[in-house]
């Protein structure tokens, strides 16, 4: 019989040691998501920054500065003059030395240490070290992105308890036009609601609005001009949107989001054929119902044949960016090229 791979609790779990007198020694965030990480990390910040009456009791290491025996030996000092010592560990991937030998600190740690490690990959085997170990003491947390209606009812919630509405065909609108980076997500809210003043409801309007005032291209830009058979504007967008951040990362976020593009136009041919309005139907593909029509104009661009062609180029650069040192501008721009063929 198969052995069971383990379940990592998730990241919104940790509520119950979110307390001081139910403080863990560590605290183990890994995951895609970034944003849950991070905002994980300054709650317990929050809560702990009472304890420590020294600033020398604080301290943040990058994992690229330091080695696995240098954190274990920082953690396992006793704090100056407080309670407790807090120490974050940003990146644990770029931590130098044998990361299996951290499971030795990980099953006797420092009771005068609270240590939050931010890990910003998924655990890919949980039954190594020193995952096994974390997993043993309750001490790691899973944050995966949220997507689609999951990311759209954060956005409605999170909207609520700034006291402003918005509902979910218009979050889905938000996620189209800025991405599912929930950072960015939450920047784009924040003009929002500077942009309503005493108003209480985003409206499309508003979203579109306040998208058009910004300088910077987005996805949404991209998958318009494709499509809309503009090449010359998707390759001018996709340069734009390579040069907001570190080019490989915006490498794969475009391709990532073009395979999301045409998968929803590869669904649109059935979903025409259904008895349903468009309100179903493009609740079906993650999208606004004012966004539908321009997702049934685009699919008649690209036949089976077509979109075939297209996923294989998807699943080429992806594994081009994964596995060599190419040029990220040169690898998406033949993409882009490819989609016009």
């Amino acid at each position: 019989m198969a052995k069971q791979k383990k379940e990592i609790p998730s990241i919104y779990s940790i509520g119950k040691y979110l307390k001081p007198d139910s403080l863990l020694p560590v605290y183990f965030f890994c995951g895609n998501d970034t944003f849950a990480i991070e905002s994980a990390t300054k709650a317990l910040e929050k809560i702990i920054q009472p304890l420590l009456t020294s600033d020398f009791d604080k301290e943040t290491i990058n994992g690229n500065e330091c080695s696995v025996f240098d954190v274990i030996d920082i953690a396992s000092s006793f704090p100056f003059g407080s309670e407790k010592k807090l120490i974050v560990l940003k990146d644990f991937d770029e931590l130098k030395g044998d990361k299996k030998q951290f499971s030795s600190y990980v099953k006797n740690p420092s009771p005068s240490t609270i240590l939050i490690i931010n890990k910003y990959t998924e655990v890919s085997n949980p039954d190594s070290e020193p995952y096994s170990s974390l997993y043993e003491k309750n001490y790691i947390f899973e944050a995966n992105e949220l997507k689609g209606n999951e990311l759209s009812s954060w956005i409605v919630k999170y909207v609520a308890k700034n006291n402003k509405t918005i509902s979910t065909e218009n979050a889905l609108a938000l996620i189209d036009i800025v991405g599912e980076n929930r950072s960015i997500v939450e920047m784009q809210i924040q003009k929002i609601f500077s942009y309503l003043g005493t108003n209480k409801e985003i409206t499309l309007e508003i979203i579109r609005s306040l998208s058009s005032r910004l300088k910077q291209y987005n996805i949404f830009d991209l998958w318009g001009a494709i499509g809309k058979r503009n090449k010359a504007r998707a390759l001018e967008i996709t340069l734009n949107i390579m040069g907001q951040d570190d080019e490989a990362k915006q490498a794969l976020y475009i391709i990532v989001m073009l395979n999301k593009y045409f998968t929803s136009l590869a669904q649109i041919p059935e979903l025409e054929k259904e008895n349903s309005n468009e309100f179903a139907k493009a609740k079906s593909i993650g999208t606004h119902p004012f966004f539908y029509k321009d997702y049934v104009k685009a699919s008649a661009f690209f036949n089976e044949k077509k979109l075939k062609n297209i996923f294989q180029s998807l699943m080429e650069a992806d594994m081009t960016m994964k596995s060599t040192a190419s040029d990220p501008k040169a690898v998406i721009t033949l993409l882009i090229t490819k989609l016009f063929i």
